[in-house]
């Protein structure tokens, strides 16, 4: 069962890097398209991730993971509705419900483990940080928010491997390629260099 949801986990994830990474410096009917994509293989990942997470007392990540549903929710809508200017209100209603996931989380880990005392949770904090400004970032069409998933991407496969999980190390060392691919064409689609 364990390979089945490193799989699951894990594929749908890579696939959302993949969709990301290709859809920089398209023009804007594809790259809309390939996002479109890419967020909803993120959301169809989410369970396998929550259930391997929680199962190792990976309090953090697992709610960020949880957390971090809306944050995509928000990014896919901004991309249906094709928009540069994101709602409001629903921008507020996914921050609010983000940072309450990262409190709960953050407060049961410093609970469970009696305040920061593993090396996991210090990785932990890398997935967390990369995760929440990395989406949001890119949610709102922001190209530094590849820096960000280059962070967690790293955090989470030092994780993995560290909790016997080779199948997830190594799918986050693939997904930090595309990552790297998405952030030189974002730079290089907004002239940057």
């Amino acid at each position: 069962m364990d390979l089945v949801l490193q799989a699951w986990g894990g594929g749908f994830y890579l696939l959302n890097k993949v969709f990301f990474a290709f859809a920089e410096g398209r023009p804007e009917a594809s790259k809309r398209k390939l996002r479109i994509i890419g967020w909803t293989v993120y959301i169809l990942g989410v369970p396998a991730w929550v259930i391997i997470l929680v199962s190792k007392h990976d309090w953090i990540a697992a709610s960020i993971e949880a957390g971090g549903v809306p944050a995509m929710l928000f990014g896919l809508f901004n991309v249906w509705q094709n928009t540069d200017a994101p709602n409001k209100p629903l921008d507020f209603m996914t921050s609010l419900f983000t940072y309450t996931a990262l409190f709960l989380g953050v407060g049961y880990s410093l609970y469970d483990y009696a305040g920061i005392t593993s090396g996991t949770q210090v990785l932990e904090i890398g997935v967390m940080i990369g995760f929440l400004v990395g989406t949001y970032l890119l949610a709102k069409k922001n190209s530094y928010g590849w820096l960000f998933f280059m962070l967690m991407n790293s955090s989470m496969a030092t994780l993995m491997f560290l909790q016997d999980k080779p199948l997830l190390g190594m799918q986050q060392l693939v997904s930090l390629c595309f990552v790297l691919y998405g952030f030189t064409a974002a730079m290089r689609d907004s002239g940057c260099k």
